[in-house]
């Protein structure tokens, strides 16, 4: 017998057959087709995973899907506009701040800065630093990544 599951997936009521045991990162990319949330290192270790449940920062490789039933699931996917697609305002200042270089680490990076400035919407560097030290980049773009959240903390969520 199959449990049917349900969740709020980036503002539209998502229903999936009995989601198991499964990830909530699988559940993302195999069933909902999303490729925002990335696999890293799948123990939570490097953030590429993250996602947003009930805007709090979230690894997606380790929590059970079963988990956010009836909760508000935000992917990279769902931070733009879905009216115009305009990029939301953290988006846009990690592309204005040339922020990415392999761009492995930035849905994490995006998604944990977002829940910051939801939280915090003028944080200061050491804030921000703290804020992101759980998300590894490999290729060394943090000075960027970090001028790119603070120019977002500059715009306002509303940008």
């Amino acid at each position: 017998m199959t449990t049917p599951f349900g969740f709020i997936l980036n503002g539209s009521a998502v229903t999936l057959a009995d989601v198991g045991r499964r990830t909530l990162l699988d559940v993302l990319r195999a069933d909902c087709g999303l490729n925002g949330p990335k696999y890293g290192c799948g123990m939570a270790q490097c953030g590429a995973c993250t996602v947003l449940v009930d805007d709090s920062p979230a690894r997606a490789c380790v929590l059970a899907a079963a988990r956010v039933a009836g909760r508000r699931v935000t992917t990279l996917e769902g931070l733009a506009d879905p009216v115009t697609g305009a990029l939301h305002p953290v988006q846009r200042a990690f592309v204005e701040k040339q922020a990415a270089q392999c761009g492995y680490c930035l849905n994490g990076m995006v998604m944990t800065a977002v829940a910051l400035l939801r939280r915090e919407p003028a944080p200061d560097r050491a804030r921000i630093r703290a804020a992101l030290r759980d998300n590894l980049c490999r290729c060394g773009t943090h000075l960027e990544i970090l001028d790119a959240v603070a120019r977002a903390a500059e715009v306002g969520q509303d940008g």
